[in-house]
This record gives C-alpha cells, structure tokens and sequence, in this order.
C-alpha cells in the first residue's frame, strides 16, 4: 500500500530533500546538492521564482518508510509561451512502477486542478535548476550543475506512457595542447569581419560582477527559444549571482563586448566541484566547506565544467563563439587541464552543439525531458 503525503512544514521539507542522499548512497557517481540550497529553491520565502510560480511536494511512503519523492510545479510565465504544462520535479523513487505511479498521478491531478493540460519534466522553476533525465552516460560522474539518476527511471517513466520532448547533450572533451585550428581561424575571421567586437578576460572577480545583470539579460535574450525556456527575472538572477559567484575563477571566463559596451556574447566555466560536493556529503558544516574550498584553490585539476555560454539572437550563426571559445580555450591550456565537460544543450539546437566537432570528443551523458498528456 503507497500513500502519499504532501510536505506542509519545514520538517516534512527536510525530509523531502534529505531523501535523496539515502537512496544513493551506495552509488559511485552520486553528487549530493548542498542541503542548504535544496531547501531555499524549494521555499516560497527564499526563490522569487515563486513570483510566477506555484509548486507543492509529495512524499510516498510505504510501510511507514519513505519511498520516493516528487515536486509539481507550474511556470505561469513559462507557459504563457509553452501551453498549460504542469512539471515535475525533484522525482526520485525506488525500482517500482507503483511508487512512480502514485508520485505522478499526484502531480497531474494537482495540475488538472488548475488547469493544466500535460505534464512534463524532470524540470525545476527555471532553467538553472537541474532538469533533464539522464538516460545515456550512467557510468559518468555528473557536473554539481546536472542531475543524476538510476537507468530503472527511464524505463517505468516510459511504462507510464511518458515519451521523449527532447534531449540535452553533454560532451567531454579532449583538449590537447593547442586551440583548435578551425576555432582559430574562425577567431581570426570574425575578428576582422566585427571589428567593434571585443574579448575580454578578467582578472578579479570584482571585475566580472558589475557585469553579472547585464549577462544574464543576454543569457535570456539567447535561450528565449529553446525548450521550455524560463525568462528569469532581475530578482532571480541577484539570487543566482549570489549562490555561484563565489565559485567562479576569472581565469576561466570570456565576454565579448560591442562598441558599446553591451555583453553581446559570454562564456563561463569553473573548476569542477564534483569530487568536493561528494566529500562534503551535501553539507557546508562542520566539515563539508573543506573539500569544496580546497578544490576551488588548487592550481592544478583534471576537468573543467563548461557553466555557462550564450550569444544574443542577432549575433548567432555568424561564428562569434569562437572570440571567447579561443580565450577560454587557451586559458585551460596554460593551466594545463586536460579535460573539459560542456554544459548541457539541447539537441535540437544544431549550432550550439556542432562546435564540439571541432574537438577530440565523447559523448559523456544524454538527458531527457519527458511529457504526455493529462487524462
């Protein structure tokens, strides 16, 4: 017998997000997130999401034991553009359809009770949260950016009679000790071609953070049509700047500016945190910040985690990745990192992942998001 609970307090809340790191915790390639941050995106108090957004949660238990856990959530904003979906989020459970079942049927009630036509997901209340269900790549360890679940998710999501809306892509890639030749030819071209565009590196993250709005504005301008995109606010984006700056090395990022001054392109990657975020077990204290702070001051690592990228709309398909892709490119090179994890893009969107053909590469995972209709 399943029942399912919503969560109601901050207890219950606590429950739901610790939840997770049981049930992985034999495996190998689980990243925990840093429980703080779980409980304050899933707050209505604490993530200004919640300005065009509604969610709730659900705990199934079985025999009194806690046997998976679900997030609805609905994206006013989001659905203005993308049709009345409820999501689903924050979906783990043990290897039995039941569980599953009773989880989602709980989301598309909760969503048909507002006027919701289809669910789905995995998605959170925007795209920086993590999204996508990893269906490819299950014996990689994922960027503290993405998820990761066990291969029995896909197969009962789709006994469930869920199908594919799209795919996300991630790639490693070999870096070598040289900037691709077509990246640097490109490089040299669009500089002749755009000669009021400029790549910029920084020094000090002091310098990068009166940059941080501006950014952002071009980063919605350049996902404005991609699955399921989430135009973020000025208040989300102060809430995003404040959680991640602190990992940011100005090594490591690129933004290319008009004459005026206007962030028309960026790139933005950090050191990978991993292997830290497994150390630290989900928690800063007593002992969790160690590995973490450890990790994002050492001088020499293995991997770079490609965060961030975008180009604004009008400055597409005309090859201006390539001004901050050889900046950053050769920034890895003279610190000597073999490897670099692009962020997840979506796999319909050709151009983005195309540039990766200029590089030794493989496939590292494949994510899916996931939708049907509401009875």
């Amino acid at each position: 017998m399943i029942e399912i609970r919503k969560v109601s307090d901050k207890k219950g809340l606590k429950k739901f997000v610790r939840y997770v790191n049981e049930l992985y915790k034999e495996c190998e390639q689980w990243v925990p997130s840093l429980e703080f941050d779980e409980m304050a995106t899933l707050r209505k108090d604490k993530n200004p999401a919640f300005a065009h957004c509604e969610a709730e949660y659900w705990l199934a238990y079985r025999d009194g034991e806690i046997v998976g856990r679900i997030a609805g959530i609905i994206n006013h904003k989001a659905n203005e553009k993308w049709g009345n979906k409820v999501r689903f989020g924050w979906f783990d459970f043990i290897n039995d359809v039941e569980v599953a079942s009773a989880l989602v049927k709980t989301v598309e009630e909760w969503g048909k009770s507002k006027g919701m036509t289809g669910i789905h997901g995995p998605l959170g209340f925007n795209d920086m949260d993590k999204e996508g269900l990893l269906v490819e790549g299950f014996d990689n360890i994922p960027t503290i950016a993405t998820l990761y679940n066990y291969p029995y998710y896909m197969d009962i999501l789709e006994k469930l009679g869920f199908t594919k809306a799209e795919d996300w892509l991630q790639y490693k890639l070999n870096l070598g000790n040289k900037v691709p030749d077509k990246i640097v030819r490109v490089h040299e071209i669009i500089s002749k071609r755009y000669p009021n565009l400029r790549a910029v590196t920084f020094k000090t993250k002091k310098e990068i953070k009166k940059y941080a709005i501006p950014l952002f504005h071009t980063l919605n301008a350049a996902f404005a049509n991609l699955y399921g995109y989430s135009e973020l606010t000025d208040d989300e984006i102060k809430v995003i700047v404040g959680n991640y700056f602190s990992f940011i090395d100005p090594r490591f990022v690129s933004l290319v500016f008009d004459e005026n001054d206007n962030v028309v392109a960026f790139g933005i990657s950090m050191a990978s945190l991993s292997t830290a975020y497994q150390k630290a077990k989900g928690k800063l204290f007593p002992f969790g910040f160690i590995p973490i702070l450890k990790a994002l001051r050492k001088k020499n690592f293995e991997t770079i985690d490609l965060y961030l990228n975008g180009v604004l709309p009008e400055w597409q398909n005309k090859g201006i990745h390539a001004l901050y892709y050889t900046s950053m490119n050769q920034a890895y090179i003279d610190n000597h990192i073999p490897y670099a994890i692009t962020n997840p893009q979506l796999e319909s969107n050709i151009n983005a992942v195309h540039i990766w053909n200029n590089y030794d590469i493989e496939l590292y995972n494949r994510r899916r998001c996931y939708t049907k209709e509401i009875d």
